[in-house]
């Protein structure tokens, strides 16, 4: 009997996702445990497996599609066994205010709509040459969106890569008719590019128009570089996680009052301890020591581990549930570490790179992403001397922490020595944390970081 296959609701929260990528194709054997498809939710991007043997009769849900979660997305069953009847899936329409929020994240003038989009003026390199409009061109322009065509009209202008929407119709009712098409091949804007056949054939199977091509050689001719460029250069939708990230960090900076603490760490017995604890066998990282230093002033001082979601009321969290940013391939995630102030160091470790790993590999679940207090962002693996971070949604402060480096500094008897230095910056929502506070909870960490005692008998070397 054919099986139809779900798609999984893998966060409590989670109500759309979409298939970005389908392992196995209709007449592909499937057994159990192995990958059918990648889905994109707003924090990452997971592999789905098979929990069942059989062969793909059906694809129901197709790459690109965003869906309600548990809709059938494939069928399988036995090579010849009839297929029961499915409803078609039902997209799931975008909310205009969440559309226009994203939008508005996007630094360029806008985001693609289709493959046929033009490419605007200020995607270009600053280098390039962007010559005026001519008066056809601007009449192109200026005309509007949607207007009848006639089907030799539409068919010229196929042929000869001419963006329809930017065509002003001559026609009864301003219908676009082949002699407008023909007005603008023989327009001296359009004449002048003079693409070489395999421009021409390359722009058309691109979907790109000849006059969204900027020719970059010295004859003026457009070549297939130039519509490799252009291409490039075109406008493309973010991934469901990078508008996410947009309109969340957008969010972030536009509506917390963020400022910012700095103190540097002296890490010098820290790196001699980390580098016997890695001789002994004991697997221990600087980012191990900062999310134990952090989660332990956190305890102390829940001031920092609260939130304000109105400017009104401050909501001090019970448990310190710890964000650990980590760099993926497409955008960034941050799994949390619950109450990491109750786990020992090894634990700790243990825990973080499972995380870490999961998230690069596009292993973690939603709600792994979820219920944060506090994130901890390091870039000292980058080799970045310092930076600030801008505060997630929902929680009051992080902390940016960058490399070890071997620095000159003065000691207490006034010589100059070389030291092992790191910056830690404390991003902090003025709504909740004073200076005061931000200053004592970047010292608190700095003295915990700086007790090499503490360290050693937490490895216990």
């Amino acid at each position: 009997m054919a099986t139809k296959v779900p798609i999984p609701k893998l966060g409590q929260s989670e109500e759309t996702v979409t298939i970005v990528k389908w392992h196995k194709a209709v007449g592909d054997a499937v057994h159990k445990g192995d990958v059918l498809f990648e889905v994109e939710t707003d924090k990452a991007v997971l592999e789905v497996e098979s929990q069942f043997d059989g062969t793909v009769l059906k694809i129901v849900v197709p790459e690109g599609l965003a869906v309600p979660v548990m809709s059938v997305a494939a069928v399988l069953g036995q090579p010849g066994e009839p297929i029961p009847e499915i409803a078609p899936p039902v997209p799931v329409a975008k909310p205009a205010k969440a559309a226009a929020v994203a939008a508005g994240a996007v630094p360029a003038p806008g985001v693609a709509g289709s493959a046929k989009e033009a490419v605007p003026a200020a995607a270009l390199p600053a280098a390039t040459p962007v010559p005026p409009p001519s008066p056809v061109a601007a009449a192109m322009a200026s005309a509007p969106g949607r207007q009848a065509v006639s089907p030799r009209a539409r068919r010229l202008a196929r042929q000869s890569l001419i963006n329809l929407s930017q065509v002003r119709g001559s026609g009864p009712g301003g219908r676009v008719v082949e002699r407008d098409i023909r007005a603008c091949i023989e327009s001296p804007a359009y004449a002048a590019l003079k693409p070489t056949p395999a421009a021409l054939s390359l722009a058309g199977k691109l979907g790109l128009y000849l006059l969204d091509i900027r020719p970059g050689g010295a004859t003026g001719r457009i070549t297939v570089d130039d519509v490799r460029r252009a291409e490039a250069e075109r406008p493309k939708p973010m991934t469901k996680m990078r508008q996410t990230i947009a309109r969340r960090l957008q969010q972030a900076k536009q509506t917390i009052p963020h400022f910012y603490v700095t103190g540097s760490v002296d890490m010098t017995d820290l790196v001699a301890l980390r580098r016997e604890a890695k001789a002994a066998g004991y697997p221990v990282s600087y980012n191990d020591f900062v999310l134990k230093a952090v989660a332990l002033t956190l305890a102390e001082m829940p001031a920092v581990n609260s939130v304000t979601e109105d400017g009104l009321s401050v909501a001090w969290r019970s448990r310190v549930n710890l964000g650990m940013a980590v760099s993926v391939s497409n955008g960034l995630v941050v799994p949390v570490i619950r109450e990491a102030d109750r786990l020992a160091l090894d634990e700790l470790h243990a825990v973080a790179t499972d995380l870490a790993g999961r998230a690069r590999d596009g292993k973690l679940l939603p709600d792994e992403m979820r219920g944060g207090t506090f994130t901890v962002s390091n870039m000292g693996m980058l080799n970045v001397e310092e930076f600030s971070a801008i505060i997630n949604p929902g929680e009051s402060a992080i902390l940016a922490v960058s490399a070890v480096l071997p620095s000159a500094v003065v000691n207490e008897r006034r010589e100059i020595v070389v030291r092992d230095l790191m910056k830690i910056t404390l991003s902090a929502d003025h709504r909740v944390i004073d200076g005061a506070l931000a200053a004592a909870f970047v010292n608190a960490v700095k003295r915990k970081l700086e007790n090499g005692r503490y360290w050693r008998e937490a490895i216990a070397l």
